[in-house]
């Protein structure tokens, strides 16, 4: 290999700490949104998470965001925050598809999910196109 391959590499690297660093602790809940009509992440999509209230079932806020360039949505909750219960994801999903001048069937999607075991990591994507999406555990 080159040396300005490995010197484009070592930079890359060192970038990338440099940023997970600055970010603090990773989230223990991440979430991926992916456009697959075009295949391409979903990008600027609002969302919210919740957490169910155990005594009252109301739902409490805990974050609002967008997804950036890669469709992520970085430090949606800090592991001190992230208890075991009920969650839900809130993507604005109708207002993804109107900024690009398109119609959706589905103005929101939300995602309820339970957590367990909050010493592990959860990955939640939302795969999205105008009339359907589907969702998984990832990891």
């Amino acid at each position: 290999m080159s040396a300005f391959r490995l010197q484009q590499l070592k930079s890359h690297i060192l970038f990338e700490s440099k940023i997970a660093a600055m970010s603090g602790s990773p989230s223990p809940l991440t979430t991926h949104v992916l456009n697959t009509a075009l295949g391409v992440p979903g990008t600027n999509v609002t969302l919210r998470l919740y957490q169910q209230d155990t005594t009252t079932n109301v739902w409490q806020l805990i974050t609002t965001g967008t997804t950036n360039d890669d469709g992520r949505c970085p430090g949606l909750i800090t592991q001190e925050q992230f208890k075991a219960g009920v969650y839900k994801l809130h993507f604005e999903t109708g207002q993804y598809w109107a900024s690009m001048g398109q119609t959706s069937f589905y103005p929101y999607v939300e995602i309820v999910f339970t957590i367990t075991d909050p010493g592990q990591k959860y990955h939640v994507p939302l795969l999205v196109s105008r009339f359907s999406y589907s969702t998984y555990r990832g990891s």
